[in-house]
């Protein structure tokens, strides 16, 4: 993960286990100084892990738009963006727009009544050529747009097709954006659940 800003540039690189989109624990490798800090997710529930002062904080709902790891994603991204189709009501309002030269879907998504979201509209561009994510814009209450990310470098890996490239644009401090970089990833394996324990947090992988 890059995080790029008219002042500086910050590399992090992380592994991360997931089960569904139920359980999550992202271990920051790199810098040194970072290594061994956790994010751990259950459910709607995260806890940060600070291997330097073996502190174990969980994170409250008003700190959930605050960044995570110093990007320009939030909490509320780990926690809430699998449940779109839960939260947001969806429909297709064009079939002909263009990104990255791929036609695609846009899909206006509208918060449910009562939905425990942040965002007031989400638009979401999805390509034809095979359902992959293409663009997502965020807007605020007021219809502001907030923040917006793109997807690219598709690629097959390990039989699966999807995106390798997912670079998170800041629209209210230009020129800072966060770009998300995949690897490898491996599917379909078991994973120990003693790995999403509290007790497993202060262990090194």
């Amino acid at each position: 993960m890059n995080i790029i800003t008219p002042d500086f540039k910050r590399t992090l690189k992380m592994e991360g286990w997931w089960v569904g989109n139920e359980k999550a624990l992202i271990e920051i490798k790199y810098p040194k100084k970072e290594e061994g800090n956790k994010t751990l997710k259950i459910g709607n529930e995260l806890w940060l892990y600070l291997r330097n002062t073996e502190s174990l904080t969980k994170i409250p709902p008003s700190m959930m738009l605050q960044s995570w790891n110093g990007s320009d994603f939030t909490y509320d991204d780990l926690v809430r963006e699998s449940n779109l189709e839960r939260d947001y009501d969806m429909r297709i309002i064009s079939s002909d727009e263009t990104i990255n030269s791929e036609l695609c879907w846009k899909i206006e998504l509208v918060p449910k009544p009562q939905a425990p979201v942040v965002w007031g509209k989400i638009f979401y561009w999805v390509r034809k050529s095979d359902y992959l994510p293409a663009k997502i814009e965020y807007y605020d209450e007021k219809g502001k747009l907030i923040r917006y990310m793109e997807f690219y470098n598709v690629k097959e890996i390990r039989g699966r097709k999807l995106p390798t490239r997912w670079v998170m644009y800041n629209n209210i401090e230009k020129g800072r954006r966060t770009e998300f970089t995949l690897i490898d990833i491996v599917f379909d394996i078991k994973i120990d659940e003693k790995i999403f324990s509290f007790r497993e947090l202060e262990k090194r992988r």
